[in-house]
């Protein structure tokens, strides 16, 4: 019978709490994916899994045990532990008993591809709000999207529990600067539409060519006044209540399916 891992000092029980921290991912170039859903995204696009890590007694029945035993047959690591230790490890509410430690880093712009539509997001630094722009951009067929500057991680606990999986569909690249992004997008004639509640053009009333990157700002500052001049077209998404702004991934939303609207 396969060990179960109950202790808390357990080597690998460590490494998952260590790898909540942005500096020990970084440095490892891994991360905790926490779910049955998003485990199982993860496999089926191929992620590189290192670890599967199972609470048998929450899974018991479930096909997702049944896929942990397929992939502890091809090869992949499948560590064991008791429900109560996985309770305490989760971030879930009613966890199911399925993580996975996976290895990942975001890459640059050299491997997005530029066609299509983008999302660029300038100094995002809400984890909870990339989570769910990537997976709204997995649902509309967006390209990928774009981290400018300095960002919140991707691969944040929160940023991954948010994008249900989709950060295994989506490509997610990221560039320092606002000009390394223009200069690339230039390069690659891929027309940038900024987003300012300034601007004169609604969103819905203009016609958005492809390749395009539309580029939001913070959720705090929105996007400097560089962004705005150097981006191609201007555009608002007009509101009409008492609400100063939205919220960054409900905006982001509204521009991805506008996009693609007939």
């Amino acid at each position: 019978m396969a060990e179960i891992i109950t202790s808390a000092a357990n080597p690998l029980v460590k490494r998952v709490r260590l790898l909540a921290d942005r500096r020990h991912r970084r440095r490892e170039g891994a991360f905790v994916v926490d779910g049955v859903q998003p485990v199982w995204r993860a496999v089926e696009a191929g992620a590189a899994v290192e670890t599967l890590i199972v609470a048998p007694d929450l899974l018991a029945g479930s096909p997702a045990m049944r896929m942990v035993e397929e992939q502890e047959a091809l090869g992949t690591r499948v560590a064991r532990v008791s429900g109560e230790l996985f309770l305490r490890l989760s971030d879930r509410e009613g966890a199911p008993g399925l993580a996975a430690i996976v290895r990942g880093r975001v890459g640059g712009l050299s491997a997005l591809p530029a066609d299509g539509v983008l999302v660029a997001l300038h100094r995002v630094a809400n984890p909870g709000n990339l989570g769910t722009v990537i997976r709204t951009a997995d649902a509309a067929g967006a390209a990928g999207v774009v981290l400018v500057g300095d960002t919140t991680d991707p691969f944040a606990p929160a940023a991954v529990k948010a994008s249900m999986g989709s950060l295994f569909a989506v490509n997610v690249a990221h560039t320092p600067t606002l000009d390394a992004f223009f200069t690339w997008a230039a390069d690659h004639a891929v027309t940038v539409v900024a987003t300012s509640g300034y601007a004169s053009v609604d969103h819905w009333a203009t016609r958005y060519p492809r390749p395009v990157a539309v580029l939001l700002g913070s959720e705090g500052d929105g996007l400097p006044d560089e962004a705005l001049a150097r981006a191609d077209r201007r555009v608002r998404i007009p509101m009409t209540g008492t609400a100063e702004s939205l919220n960054l991934a409900v905006a982001a939303s509204l521009m991805l399916y506008e996009l693609n609207r007939p």
